[in-house]
Formats: C-alpha cells, structure tokens, sequence
C-alpha cells in the first residue's frame, strides 16, 4: 500500500493499493487502486493512448524499474486519460525521455469511490532488463485534488520533500515468478 508524503496530505483519498506481476516472458504488470471520494480529485479525461510528458504533474501512477546492483533505472508515468512516459536514467536523475518500442498497454476503470489502473509493460524492450534478474521496483503516484493541490505517495519516502527517484523509494524486490503456467501477484 502506498503511503502520503507527510507534507502533502490528501484527505480525500483514504487508500493507493497496488500489485504487481511480472512473467518470464517479460511482461510486468503492475494495478493501482485509488479509494476515496474520486468526484473530489482531478483525474485527466480519456484520450488516444499516446506517449506524452509531464503527466506527472497531474494525477498519475508512475512505477520505476531498475536491475539489482546497477544505478540505472527506468521511470513510467501512467495517467487515467491513457496517455503514458517513459524516462531512461544512469544514475540518480541523470537522464530524460527514453525512446523505445515500450508501449504500455493501461486499463481504467472509475466510479464513485475507486480509480483503478492496470498498466502492462514489456520490459525485455528495456536495456539491461533480463527476465532472469532481481528488479528493484519504486511504486508511487501523484494526486491532483480539486483546489489544484498535489499529493506524493509512495512506498516509503525519503526524509525530506517527496522524491519517488531517491533509492528509499525502490522498496520492493522482484523475480519473475511462474508455478504450473499461473504467474504469482
């Protein structure tokens, strides 16, 4: 469960709930579930699934991905409106925009109280991402309520202001994992 940085309350959202899987095959598939008073957040309307930038100033999911023992990482931001960013890092914020053949497949689903957000992502399009490598994974999301305040959560966060590319934030340990062909959330 994602936790709000202390200095960005939003006490609107009761919940960031998350899962992930990720398959031999490459395939990570990471959920987000939003709950709370949805009506009183700003969520960005749906649009033709495409890449875009400075999602992460709105609403967003964002997930990074780096190999075990590297300082390279990868950040993706996924918003409701299906649009989607990828950025390549060599090193703490040392990098930009990555341009790549990942293309996320992202599912939305919204009512009252629940946003949810299935995001898929092929990661053996990525450099240096094996699907026989531990993945050290930073789970987060950014929260636009309506007074146009923005709230951090993540899994853990660093002492100070939010920062999701801070290592505290790649809490979670990852292999890939199948038993009888049922791949393991």
């Amino acid at each position: 469960m994602l936790q709000p940085h202390p200095d960005t309350p939003c006490p609107v959202v009761e919940s960031i709930r998350t899962a992930l899987s990720w398959t031999p095959s490459g395939v990570l598939t990471v959920n987000y579930s939003l709950s709370g008073a949805v009506d009183q957040l700003l969520i960005p309307a749906h649009r033709l699934a495409h890449e875009s930038d400075n999602l992460w100033r709105h609403t967003c999911f964002e997930l990074f991905v780096g190999a075990q023992n590297d300082a390279e990482y990868y950040e993706f931001n996924f918003s409701p409106s299906g649009q989607w960013a990828v950025y390549g890092f060599r090193d703490y914020r040392d990098g930009g925009p990555f341009t790549s053949s990942v293309e996320p497949e992202i599912v939305v689903q919204r009512d009252a109280r629940t946003l949810k957000l299935t995001a898929m992502v092929r990661l053996d399009c990525l450099p240096g991402i094996q699907s026989d490598i531990r993945l050290w994974v930073g789970l987060s999301a950014v929260v636009e309520d309506l007074n146009d305040s923005l709230s951090y959560w993540a899994l853990k966060h660093p002492p100070g202001k939010p920062d999701f590319h801070h290592s505290d934030n790649f809490a979670l340990q990852i292999e890939p994992t199948v038993v009888d062909g049922a791949t393991i959330d």
